[in-house]
């Protein structure tokens, strides 16, 4: 079901089903591509369309396990800052950061699962959050790097 589809008076689908939008066109950039063009660096930055991935799982651990969670993310063994959260290693690939971005996303529903929006979160280290909040801020990331996403495949696929 798209986020579309959806009645507008259930906030709470609405959200879900926007975030679940964005997780799937996210991994669609890498769809149909071979692993030396998802590692393929177009951008001054190390930013790649696998590192892309990557760094979604990385920030949707950040919001749902550590802020919704409270677990600290030294204790998660995840990257301490975001720049971190982009670079590959030899042992990542399309299977690999795909599976990784998949658990994520099941780790994150279960933790909210049965949570009302108003939940009051307490993992931040900047301070307590609503579970609303932390909706809104994963869906600004996600559409904000399948942008990033949109365009570097535009990129990869032109040459």
């Amino acid at each position: 079901m798209s986020a579309f589809d959806v009645p507008l008076e259930d906030e709470r689908t609405q959200l879900d089903a926007f975030v679940e939008d964005y997780r799937a066109a996210v991994e669609a950039a890498l769809d149909g591509l071979s692993e030396e063009q998802v590692r393929r660096r177009l951008v001054a930055s190390a930013t790649t369309l696998l590192g892309l991935v990557k760094h979604v799982t990385w920030m949707q651990r950040v919001w749902f396990e550590e802020c919704v969670g409270g677990i600290p993310r030294r204790e998660l063994g995840l990257a301490l800052g975001p720049d971190e959260s982009f670079r590959l290693t030899d042992e990542d690939s399309v299977a690999s950061v795909t599976a990784a971005h998949r658990a994520a996303c099941a780790t994150a529903r279960a933790l909210v699962a049965g949570l009302p929006l108003d939940t009051v979160v307490t993992g931040h280290r900047t301070g307590p959050r609503t579970l609303r909040w932390v909706y809104l801020q994963v869906l600004r990331e996600l559409a904000h790097h399948c942008g990033h996403a949109d365009i570097l495949r535009e990129q990869v696929r032109a040459g």
